[in-house]
């Protein structure tokens, strides 16, 4: 077992690792998945900051991303960065980074729905040499819902795919590529700020075996964890969270830990 049998998953839903909670929740946390999209965008003045580490206990690598989140002017429209930093197979580098936009269509109050379609560039700043990327620009589009199950429950679902028209293995040999994803979640919110939560997330990416020709490389992973908050008078919310996904189906056998770090804060004041 190598790590990349988990970075199509962790790669197509770095994008979008956390979204703030929708103006109706309760005071605490109603956000902050870790391989799951959520439905919420950055309110109007708030920023945030999300770090995700992912190991592979069985294999020599990891996989380190960090995504900063900006309302664009305000809810509605959120623009965010993901770079993620990769050591795979004794190579270590910057992977392809994603320049990403969302679409507040939906934001819970009708019936507790959210609804934030996204779409994303990619960009081929990884060595696909090194096996730290894909070799060519690539697109990315994915459908969160999040509904609120009362008080007690919020679950959030994802279908989603990309598309990479140029992809290239190591040796060179480049091909068209095609992948999907999708995922369910449910959040138990236990207290404001503190919840378990567990994913199930699935990706199928096409891997290129030679030139003009790929094959689907499919990943199954359940993901059980917890997410805690720290609130501060200032407004800055730290949220810490670990989970251990487990590989069910194609992945059978591949378990990891995932480290997760949440900051968020103002950067400028509330409207009147």
């Amino acid at each position: 077992m190598t790590l990349r049998t988990l970075l199509p998953l962790l790669l197509l839903t770095a994008p979008a690792l956390a979204q703030d909670a929708p103006p109706t929740a309760a005071p605490g946390i109603a956000d902050n998945s870790f391989l799951l999209e959520e439905a919420y965008n950055q309110p109007f003045g708030v920023v945030q900051h999300i770090s995700v580490f992912t190991r592979v206990f069985d294999a020599d690598g990891w996989l380190y991303a960090f995504t900063q989140e900006w309302p664009m002017p305000d809810q509605r429209h959120q623009i965010s960065v993901t770079l993620p930093v990769l050591d795979v197979e004794a190579h270590t580098g910057i992977g392809d980074v994603a320049l990403n936009y969302r679409y507040q269509a939906l934001e819970g109050s009708r019936g507790g729905v959210a609804f934030s379609p996204r779409i994303s560039l990619v960009a081929p700043t990884g060595s696909s040499s090194r096996g730290l990327g894909t070799g060519g620009l690539g697109f990315q589009v994915n459908l969160p819902v999040s509904v609120a199950r009362g008080k007690r429950f919020v679950t959030h679902s994802n279908l989603g795919a990309s598309w990479f028209p140029e992809a290239e293995n190591a040796l060179g040999e480049k091909a068209g590529s095609t992948g999907f994803n999708a995922g369910q979640s449910v959040i138990w919110v236990a207290s404001p700020t503190f919840q378990p939560l567990v994913e199930l997330a699935w990706t199928r990416a096409g891997a290129v075996i030679e030139e003009g020709r790929t094959e689907p490389v499919d990943a199954l992973y359940l993901s059980p964890g917890v997410r805690w908050a720290h609130n501060f008078e200032s407004g800055l919310q730290i949220v810490p969270g670990v989970a251990i996904p487990i590989g069910l189906g194609p992945s059978r056998g591949d378990t990891g830990l995932l480290l997760y770090l949440s900051i968020e804060h103002p950067f400028r004041r509330p409207r009147p």
